[in-house]
């Protein structure tokens, strides 16, 4: 496994990753010095993130990912994180609303479980799903960052008057 620190506009971002695919991709709480040189088998998520993020580039212009994951998790867990995939860029979904697509509403507290579960960050993004009543619930890299990944993808944007 190799690994890489990239700093975001939302503080480090910790990628774990072989030939096999992304492993991880977690927020750290404490800052950590970016990496100087990228293994080449995480060259693809450091770009693609980056873009995302508008780094490298006048704008944001990624909204997709293809990269090759490699999660661990329970096959239900991976089957919930697919799923998670399928949320377009800039929309949201209720937990209600997955359990529903993975064919049973009874699975919604697993299902929410598995979603707390997401070792890739962004990539599979969890942070588009929400409560019922539109409320931001439970993000593992913290709320203030799953409403600035929400706005950021946001195809309104919101202006200050003052």
């Amino acid at each position: 496994m190799e690994e890489v620190f990239l700093q975001t506009p939302l503080g480090t971002l910790h990628l774990v990753g072989s030939a096999s695919g992304l492993r991880e991709a977690t927020f750290l709480e404490a800052y950590q010095a970016p990496t100087a040189v990228i293994p080449e088998v995480l060259e693809d998520a450091v770009y693609q993130l980056q873009e995302y993020f508008g780094m490298d580039t006048l704008s944001r212009k990624r909204t997709q990912f293809d990269l090759l994951l490699d999660p661990e998790g329970t096959n239900f867990q991976k089957r919930v994180w697919r799923e998670l995939q399928e949320i377009p860029h800039g929309k949201t979904v209720s937990y209600l609303d997955m359990a529903k697509a993975l064919g049973d509403p009874k699975v919604l507290r697993a299902a929410a479980s598995a979603n707390g579960k997401n070792p890739i960050a962004i990539i599979i993004p969890c942070h588009r799903v929400i409560g019922s009543d539109g409320s931001l619930t439970g993000y593992a890299g913290g709320l203030h960052r799953k409403k600035w990944l929400l706005a950021h993808e946001s195809p309104v944007k919101q202006t200050s008057l003052f």
